[in-house]
């Protein structure tokens, strides 16, 4: 059984952390088409096929990662949509494959009743459908009971035939790819040959009872790491982590190799710190934070809910629900504001539009590179480049676009007579 894995995309609405494709962000040291991968090996999955795009970042990253699968690529020369992804892989496809997101990282769980449907109703095509609260967001259904007869990609609201989305597994016969074929090369010319195959044949759905996770936004990371996290983390310390006294940790928490937790501080799992880490005199460290390798977090720090790739150091100051891109440094008395003054829902500017989160807890997301100095102030919801330089006691209250050198003016408050 052959699965094509489409990871060919911009990923520009990504941004500030879309450097590379936005499946080769870690979580528990893994990129996280790793962990999709990982799944579709459970599932019996015995060919890998993607899809990358033509600076052939997968293929780089993966190769510093042990897989167990043999894994073929192909390269997609502009992003014009999955339709035209999966033509690429057309020579490599044989009488029935699955295709789905580089980061559908929860694959296994769709496998299995997708498998049984077709072995007990002979559906040569089947695509895994879940429930959703944002339609206009998605690709729509419209079913008479499980039979697919209409699709709507990112209906008004109000418009929407269902709150049924296409999450984005799909199970095809080779001969679907003639539908391909037979509709214009665009964006969404997948689902145009989904409808036309739909109308003339038979396509089914299997409906999923959890609200799966999209990783259309950053913020969407969240829900990717507590999916990782509650399925895979084990409490484990390696023997050459260093740990002084009056040192607590509780709960689930990994701890890497030669990392060192200095006096005072605490870990409260779920947490996952990686080789080579520094936790800092009575920093605390909580719920859900990913510390990739190299990451150092300083003393009387408070990090909770918090993402922060490779080679991240931070002083003293407060990281709430917030992703940091490589090689980030924090000065000391930094502030990310995660909650607004209202306890409402945080909006966050993605391609110059206002887009709702859907989150009342959610800090900052910052590229990589960006040196931020003492005693800033991040507001919730914003988002900063890779390679900026953010001065002191600055409030930053809006987005910084790439390589900006932002600072608040000082303001003298003392008036000569």
């Amino acid at each position: 059984m052959q699965a094509v894995i489409l990871s060919a995309g911009a990923s520009s609405r990504f941004w500030p952390v879309n450097g590379r494709h936005k499946s080769l962000l870690k979580i528990m040291g893994k990129p996280l088409i790793w962990w999709t991968i990982h799944g579709l090996k459970k599932q019996g999955i015995s060919e890998i096929i993607i899809v990358q795009g033509p600076k052939k970042d997968i293929e780089k990253e993966l190769g510093h990662y042990k897989t167990d699968l043999p894994i073929k690529y192909v390269v997609q020369p502009s992003p014009l949509g999955t339709g035209d992804a999966i033509l690429r892989a057309e020579k490599l496809l044989k009488d029935y494959f699955f295709v789905l997101n580089a980061e559908r990282i929860d694959a296994d769980e769709h496998i299995k009743p997708i498998l049984k449907k077709f072995k007990k109703e002979k559906s040569k095509l089947i695509l895994v459908a879940g429930k959703t609260d944002t339609p206009w967001l998605y690709g729509i259904l419209k079913t008479k009971e499980d039979k697919i007869t209409g699709l709507i990609e990112k209906p008004k609201p109000g418009k929407e035939p269902s709150n049924l989305k296409i999450v984005g597994t799909y199970f095809f016969p080779k001969e679907f790819i003639g539908y391909l074929k037979k509709v214009k090369t665009h964006m969404y010319s997948l689902e145009d040959a989904l409808l036309l195959y739909a109308l003339k044949r038979d396509a089914r759905i299997v409906k999923i009872n959890y609200d799966a996770f999209a990783l259309k936004y950053p913020w969407h990371l969240f829900d990717v790491r507590r999916y990782i996290f509650d399925k895979f983390l084990k409490r484990k310390i390696s023997s050459s982590v260093k740990i002084a006294k009056n040192v607590i940790i509780e709960g689930k928490v990994y701890i890497g190799r030669n990392t060192k937790i200095l006096e005072g501080a605490i870990i409260k799992g779920p947490c996952w710190i990686g080789d080579n880490c520094v936790i800092g005199n009575n920093a605390l460290v909580r719920e859900y934070t990913n510390l990739e390798e190299n990451c150092l977090i300083g003393g009387l720090a408070e990090v909770t809910r918090c993402v922060f790739q490779r080679n991240c150091h931070t002083h003293s100051g407060y990281f709430g629900d917030s992703i940091f891109g490589e090689n980030l440094r924090v000065g000391a008395g930094t502030i990310t504001a995660n909650i607004r003054l209202d306890k409402g829902k945080i909006c966050s500017v993605v391609k110059e539009k206002k887009i709702n989160t859907g989150l009342t807890k959610f800090g900052v997301v910052v590229g990589k590179n960006t040196k931020i100095g003492i005693n800033v102030s991040l507001m919730p919801g914003v988002m900063i480049g890779s390679n900026c330089n953010i001065g002191p006691h600055s409030i930053v209250l809006e987005n910084i676009p790439d390589a900006t050198t932002f600072y608040t003016k000082a303001v003298n408050v003392f008036q000569k007579e």
